[in-house]
């Protein structure tokens, strides 16, 4: 192989893992609406974050997560409020998720509902991943934002814990009433948090997500369909190209439960995986990845989701990233990201953050 054949190879590994991070325009759907709300030009916002106003159009044609992410971002801090994305939660029904809307409203139980939203939601949004833990009669919905690079997440995060909040209460009924984490500070005001949520909202948590009782999956869906259910999932696999089982997807999941152990090394992932660490490299280079890229990834996503809160001290993310000190995350944020944590906390505020841009 070439220095030239090398070139194009790592390009074209670099294109793949960009293009994963793709939503459904629908996501855009009652942004301008809800932008002019709060005196914003809409056409002029979606400008500025790279976002073609053709996207309003048509709700299935693909954006830029990065690009969506900088225009909530964007338009909290041009509006001066922090609940944007809220805000726009607000807006959204069940027929936003499309074919996968379809699906769980289908489906016999509200579990059956959240099973089938966990496994589709890459064909709505690449970049989003649902994880549903069940024990002591509690369960837990948690959302992780999987970015590329460090940047605020903020709205982006509120966005999507609002609508699956009111996309599972249209079918557990009016009644279900659960508690809601963030794990970012929070706001000074609280308003729209109590009109959607009512006063069950925890901040400085340790996850983003939902938390109801795991009795509560078990309410029977009353418009549920088997036949229509059958249909539904036919069509969400032929467009979920390739389901979540790469060994990349599965190194990543090891790597983000082990991290905070201070014991994750490729040896004891490998091992967990059940290949030895020359096979599980010789895998991952297949698709384009190394053990340490991932492992960088997963702490990108950690310190995305923790820094922004003032509340936490940089110790306890040290630990949460995986670094046996202080000094050793500061050195790694430091060559990263060109400055401290204690720096990009002191310059940032809720909407603007300079050292994401």
């Amino acid at each position: 192989m070439t220095l030239r054949d090398i070139n194009l190879t790592v390009r074209a590994n670099r294109l793949a893992r960009a293009v994963t991070d793709l939503i459904r325009s629908a996501c855009l759907t009652s942004y301008p609406e809800t932008a002019r709300s709060v005196g914003l030009d809409p056409m002029r916002m979606l400008a500025a974050a790279g976002i073609d106003r053709r996207c309003l159009d048509d709700p299935d044609v693909k954006v830029s997560g990065a690009a969506l992410r900088r225009l909530l971002e964007g338009s909290a801090a041009a509006a001066g409020i922090e609940d944007f994305g809220l805000r726009l939660a607000e807006t959204r029904t069940l027929s936003i998720l499309g074919p996968i809307g379809l699906l769980v409203r289908e489906e016999p139980t509200v579990r059956e509902a959240v099973r089938s939203l966990i496994r589709y939601i890459p064909v709505h949004n690449q970049s989003l991943r649902l994880r549903l833990e069940e024990g002591d009669g509690f369960a837990v919905l948690k959302v992780e934002i999987r970015v590329g690079r460090l940047q605020p997440i903020r709205q982006g995060t509120e966005l999507t814990v609002g609508v699956l909040y009111r996309v599972i209460r249209s079918l557990a009924g009016p009644g279900w009433q659960p508690s809601i984490s963030f794990t970012h500070a929070a706001p000074r005001r609280r308003d729209t948090h109590r009109r959607l949520f009512g006063g069950r909202v925890e901040f400085g948590g340790d996850f983003d997500g939902i938390v109801c009782a795991a009795r509560d999956l078990d309410r029977a869906i009353p418009t549920a369909d088997p036949a229509l259910a059958r249909y539904a999932r036919r069509h969400l696999d032929e467009l979920l190209a390739r389901p979540n089982t790469r060994l990349s997807d599965k190194t990543r999941e090891l790597i983000a439960l082990q991290l905070s152990t201070g014991r994750c090394t490729v040896e004891r992932v490998a091992g967990q995986l059940n290949v030895n660490r020359r096979l599980l490299h010789r895998r991952l280079a297949a698709e384009g990845l190394t053990f340490s890229e991932i492992m960088e990834g997963v702490r990108t996503e950690i310190v995305t989701r923790a820094l922004p809160n003032r509340d936490r001290p940089l110790s306890a993310l040290a630990d949460m990233a995986g670094f046996s000190s202080l000094s050793a995350f500061s050195r790694w944020f430091r060559d990263r990201f060109d400055t401290t944590p204690t720096a990009w906390r002191s310059n940032s505020n809720f909407g603007g953050d300079k050292a994401f841009q």
